[in-house]
Parts: structure tokens; sequence; C-alpha cells
């Protein structure tokens, strides 16, 4: 299924994470695309706030991942801009498979590599503040947790 949601500020965005977040379940894989810019890494940060993680989320853009474990459930924050496609990196599917919940930042790139049911997000720059976040979910469990917050 296909969803839309306007954030028209970055409190919307963290809104949006969070609402998420208060939905989540073990195994969850969101998978991030959009331009530089478009509020990946805050929809990151509203999860992660939510799930009680006080880290300081950045974009893991040279380490790939970053892993946390302060909050109610395990987090990985992947950024996979810097990999040219998924073919030797084979260490996606201890992720995904699971009890953490996974956050993927340019999910496209390993597309080949991405579990058959998951939540994609496509972020959309509109203006300063406004983005679009178009919304495809993989799976029934999806389909719940989406229809649930929207």
């Amino acid at each position: 299924m296909e969803y839309k949601f306007v954030s028209r500020s970055i409190d919307d965005t963290i809104a949006f994470a969070e609402n998420l977040e208060s939905e989540k379940f073990p195994g969850m894989v969101i998978c991030l695309n959009g331009e530089l810019g478009t509020g990946k890494t805050v929809f990151v940060k509203g999860f992660a706030k939510a799930l009680g993680i006080k880290d300081n989320i950045t974009s893991p853009t040279f380490n790939i991942i970053k892993e946390y474990y302060s909050g109610e459930a395990p987090l990985y924050h992947m950024d996979v801009y810097r990999l040219e496609d998924s073919h030797n990196n084979f260490i996606f599917d201890d992720y995904f498979d699971g009890e953490g919940i996974s956050i993927i930042e340019w999910a496209e790139i390993i597309a080949d590599v991405l579990p058959d049911e998951r939540l994609e997000i496509n972020f959309k720059f509109v203006d300063e503040n406004t983005r679009v976040l178009n919304i495809k979910t993989y799976g029934k469990k999806y389909d719940d947790l989406i229809n649930s917050v929207l």
C-alpha cells in the first residue's frame, strides 16, 4: 500500500517518527530515501528519542552502521550512501533478522538485500520547511503499522 504524510516542520517529522516508534516490533526495518537535507536523519533522531535513547544521533555515513542499546529496543542506524552496491555487504541479514529495529538511510542502494517485508519512506523536498513523505508498505504488519499511525 502507498500513503502520504506532509511534514511542515522538523517537529512534524519528529512527531511522525515518534508515532511510528510507539507501534514498533522486533525486526522492524524502515528504509529512508531522499535527497540530502530532506529530513532522513531528523526522522531517526525522533525515533531514537521515543525509544529512550539519549545519545546524540548523527548520520553514520563513514561508519555505515551505528548501534544503540540504551533504549527500549536495540536500534541499528545505517547510512549506506558510501556503498556502491550491496554485493559484498552480507552483514545486513544479521541486523534484519534480529530483535532490534533497523533504520536505513539511502536504502535504495542496497535494495537487493532488503527484506521482503519492510517500510519505505521517500522524503521529497517541497520548500524550506515542507517535506512530503511518500510511504510504501511491504507486508501486513507494516500496513497495520501505518494504518494505526496515520
